[in-house]
């Protein structure tokens, strides 16, 4: 009967699955479409261009022999013979004619062009799954199923009462021509329109995971009414509209009226404000001379060490391996060794095969069994969290930071092989394809949570799902990341849950601030404040955004899901917009923070710089295959990241632990600024042995004291 149980549970969460996946593909198959398009509509405006300017300087000349010609009272026509012969000239004036005259087209009259390609798939596509929809979208789910009934009975012509009222102005003069409906143009669009509605929740597979109606993932009503009448909603903000906003306008005002006469005075330290121009000094966040001369003595005294070595010793401290369960049994592995190898083939992006042939103590079948039936998603989250913990309990981390903070970036690897269907170009990290590795840091150098996005994905709706879903025993407070995780949303559900949000916004001039009140009420910041927040909809949407938060803080709904289907609602979506509203309320008090508190500034620099410098060790960790990942699937993508992130995360409690012991050692010899100590990071990789052999066979084992001797070094004995 288990098995039975077991076999079902397997095919529906298969089956959802793969229906996830298929509308995924439609998603991507259909985008590059508009990228081919835009890029052939730029290679012809960029041809027109210089035609039309070779046009311009060759008319130019004779223009100018034509105004001498006045002035001189000489014969035009000899004029113009003096620049271009006469039949010359009749033809550059119909090539100019011919470029004015060209058809003005744009990207959608280009998509005709596609129509054979889209036909490829999309029968089969809209033929395979049940759409539904909210009203607003009913002509275009109509539309849909009437191309599908169409595919079957293998019409070609569209029938008289075809829907569309869902048709966008900018289509319009492509679907309706000549006073009929262009059967190309106007499937492409109701695709075009299909793929819109899908990913902004407007449209819905009921048997979905990832694309079902947004009200299905989220606490029922009767059970949010029910936490609120027992005050046990699981958000950070008062339940009650009135007291809540009287509060917070009361803080909006003071914030705003406080800088607003800095501004005015000129004091707000490290800011120049220019009519609506912002500028920020440089933030200064290396520390001194003598913290990195401190560093390097400490690292030269670390001992030499193993990747494997390691990797065993960080184990006997903290039992991480404990994490990694039987799937079916639920018991620990037996052996040790081949799980820890095992990640390491993840982790440095080996591979089981070849790490099959250099660690000399399993096969890579004996590898792939222990792959399969202890390496998943939750297994690794639980060993994980096993070492966050022991980082954060460590008494040497205190110097790192408070444990309070965290920061998230996203970090891009190549893909190659089999993985280049996975990968997307980034023209920002060139023109290969990728894959992003969006992972979460806290200030004491704990790596709790990663994930693997799309390399053209935003960071934004990422951004809450580590701080909400770690095993981790943190207590986070405060976020930072960089502008790619940023938007409004954001501010607001981390306000919603707890967090402070402070972000280092690189265009954060030209994001203006709101208030409920004028702007001339705050002469210093009136050319900032480009509106005012609407208090009528969070007031009307507010049950419904506190519906959102539990959901999100229950875990009945994954927070970058609601952040994706919010960005990609459209205007018209009021819970969506009072969300909005609210985010650029939490948006503006943080960037009056950022403009008042020049500390704010530099802590939110040091710590991101501290994820870019953890990115340097993950990169390092995986330099197979010139670190270029080549799983072709998303999990099997999930848990090499997953591998990497925990072996990087081991290193860091090495590290941790060692230098701690270091800096003991070098206190008795000859006693320093302790102070120093803040900026010293666990990163370093030099003594780890990476790139060699991944032997087990114990050699150099730590003394009884459960840690190794510290290398005595020349230049640490005359530092001493």
């Amino acid at each position: 009967m288990r098995r039975h149980a077991t076999q079902v549970a397997t095919v529906v969460d298969l089956s959802e699955t793969l229906m996830d996946t298929a509308i995924q593909m439609f998603e991507r198959l259909i985008a590059p479409l508009f990228k081919k398009a835009e890029h052939r509509e730029s290679e012809d405006l960029h041809r027109d261009a210089r035609a039309l300017y070779g046009k311009v300087v060759h008319f130019a000349a004779i223009g100018r022999q034509l105004i001498e010609a006045r002035s001189s009272g000489t014969d035009p026509i000899q004029a113009i013979e003096q620049v271009v012969s006469w039949e010359r000239f009749e033809v550059s004036v119909e090539d100019a004619e011919a470029l004015t005259q060209r058809e003005n087209t744009d990207v959608i009259g280009r998509l005709g062009t596609h129509y054979a390609t889209l036909r490829r798939y999309a029968p089969a596509f809209i033929g395979t799954f049940n759409f539904n929809g909210i009203p607003a979208v009913e002509d275009l789910i109509r539309a849909v199923n009437m191309l599908d009934e169409m595919n079957v009975l293998r019409q070609r012509k569209l029938p008289a009462n075809v829907p569309t009222s869902f048709v966008p102005p900018r289509w319009r003069p492509y679907v309706f021509q000549d006073g009929e409906i262009d059967r190309r143009y106007y499937e492409i669009c109701v695709l075009s329109e299909l793929r819109v509605g899908l990913r902004a929740g407007d449209v819905w597979v009921p048997d979905s995971r990832q694309y079902r109606k947004l009200e299905d993932h989220l606490v029922t009503s009767e059970t949010f009414d029910g936490l609120r009448d027992r005050h046990e909603l699981p958000i950070a903000v008062e339940p009650d509209i009135d007291i809540y906003l009287a509060a917070r306008k009361v803080t909006l005002n003071d914030r705003l009226s406080t800088v607003a006469g800095l501004a005015e005075a000129g004091q707000l330290e490290g800011v120049t404000l220019t009519g609506r121009e912002l500028r920020f000094a440089p933030v200064r966040t290396s520390g001194p001379r003598t913290a990195e001369q401190l560093a390097d003595r400490l690292y030269a005294m670390l001992p030499t060490v193993r990747i494997t070595e390691l990797l065993e010793e960080v184990n006997r401290w903290t039992q991480f391996s404990e994490g990694f369960t039987h799937l079916r049994r639920g018991l620990t592995v037996d052996n040790t060794q081949t799980l820890l190898t095992t990640v390491l083939a993840d982790a440095t992006n080996l591979g089981l095969s070849r790490m099959a042939e250099v660690c000399g103590i399993a096969t890579r079948r004996q590898l792939a069994w222990t792959a399969s039936w202890y390496l998943r998603d939750e297994t690794y989250s639980q060993a994980l969290a096993q070492l966050t913990s022991a980082q954060h309990r460590h008494p040497f981390a205190a110097w790192f930071g408070s444990g309070a903070i965290s920061t998230s970036d996203g970090q891009c690897f190549k893909v190659g092989g089999p993985g280049l269907a996975a990968g997307k170009v980034n023209a920002h990290y060139g023109n290969e394809p990728t894959v992003a590795l969006y992972t979460h840091l806290s200030d004491q150098y704990g790596a709790f949570h990663v994930n693997v996005i799309s390399a053209k994905a935003g960071e934004a709706p990422h951004v809450l799902d580590g701080l909400l879903n770690h095993q981790g025993d943190l207590r986070l407070r405060e976020h930072h990341t960089d502008t790619g995780g940023v938007s409004d949303h954001v501010f607001a559900l981390c306000h919603l849950l707890g967090f402070r949000f402070a972000p280092r916004i690189r265009d954060l001039s030209g994001r203006r601030l709101y208030a409920f009140e004028l702007a001339s009420g705050y002469p210093g910041l009136e050319a900032l404040i480009t509106g005012r927040i609407n208090e009528r909809l969070i007031r009307e949407q507010w049950p419904e955004i506190l519906r959102l938060a539990t959901s999100i803080r229950q875990g009945t709904v994954t927070a970058s899901l609601v952040l994706r289907r919010l960005g990609a609602y459209p205007k018209r979506d009021k819970p969506a917009n009072a969300l909005r509203e609210l985010g650029r309320f939490e948006r503006t008090l943080f960037t009056l923070d950022w403009l008042e508190d020049p500390l704010l500034r530099r802590r939110t620099s040091r710590e991101l710089n501290k994820g870019e410098a953890r990115n340097s060790l993950a990169r390092a960790v995986c330099f197979h295959r010139s670190g270029k990942f080549r799983d072709r699937s998303h999990d099997s993508q999930r848990y090499r990241a997953s591998g990497l992130n925990l072996v990087t995360a081991v290193i860091i409690l090495w590290n941790t632990s060692y230098l701690e012991r270091a800096v003991s050692r070098l206190q008795q010899r000859k006693p320093f600024d302790t102070d120093l100590l803040r900026h010293i990071s666990p990163l370093g990789w030099e003594h780890v042995n990476l790139t060699g052999d991944y032997l087990w066979d114990g050699s150099a084992m730590p003394d009884p004291g459960g840690f190794r001797a510290l290398r005595e070094s020349l230049d640490v004995a005359e530092a001493a």
